[in-house]
């Protein structure tokens, strides 16, 4: 069951979640305060390198952009565990030096913080992060009672399931102007995170019928029937 509670002064949105109280975070990300746990999927660094291996001429700076936010969220929240819910790594062509030397680094700042990455589709073809960074490796479901971490939303693991994989966005429409913004989805046995990382781009959801949307708009997470009924 996902119960919206109230959003709440930095702009989260608290909400239960299988008798759990979570945060969804408008950093795209999910907290969940009595583990001191902080979620993100899809954060694929690594990805303006991969391009650039290729030869298209995107901007650098992704890297940095999506190691910053984490140190910000970290600090503002007192994370002691860190779940990355697959895709950590772009692509093989993601391990440059550079992106490799940048996120030890930013390992070596926070050497107490507990790491795990959820295999995701792209971390099976990029390979698994380095030793060096200590981060702990599973395939999914990776259980944490009364929750299961994965990387697809649609897998049938025990729990409730806590998924990327799709990065979602909604539509907003107001007369000829639109808006795409990133969104959480929570329904009665699961819930999609956003995509965290800063170049991904994202997707619109066919909705189950119990799925509600959670619209990260700016600075806020807002209960989509909250934003409707502010019109």
């Amino acid at each position: 069951m996902s119960a919206p509670i109230t959003p709440i002064a930095d702009g989260a949105c608290a909400i239960e979640l299988a008798g759990e109280t979570v945060l969804l975070l408008p950093e795209k990300a999910l907290f969940w305060p009595r583990l001191r746990l902080l979620a993100v999927a899809d954060i694929h660094f690594g990805k303006a390198a991969a391009f650039r291996a290729l030869g298209v001429p995107v901007p650098g700076g992704t890297t940095a952009d999506n190691l910053e936010r984490l140190d910000r969220l970290l600090a503002a929240h007192g994370v002691a565990q860190l779940v990355f819910l697959g895709d950590f790594l772009h692509a093989k062509a993601a391990r440059a030096p550079a992106t490799l030397a940048e996120l030890a680094r930013w390992r070596g700042r926070h050497p107490a913080l507990r790491l795990t990455l959820v295999r995701g589709n792209h971390d099976l073809h990029a390979g698994d992060p380095p030793e060096a960074l200590g981060i702990a490796v599973a395939d999914e479901p990776f259980a944490l009672a009364p929750f299961s971490f994965c990387h697809h939303p649609e897998l049938d693991a025990p729990g409730y399931v806590l998924a990327g994989h799709v990065h979602p966005v909604f539509h907003l429409a107001a007369g000829r102007d639109a808006l795409r913004l990133p969104c959480f989805v929570a329904g009665g046995r699961r819930a999609i995170l956003p995509s965290f990382g800063a170049f991904t781009g994202g997707h619109a959801l066919r909705l189950a019928g119990d799925d509600k949307l959670y619209l990260v708009a700016g600075d806020k997470v807002l209960p989509h029937a909250m934003l409707n009924a502010g019109r």
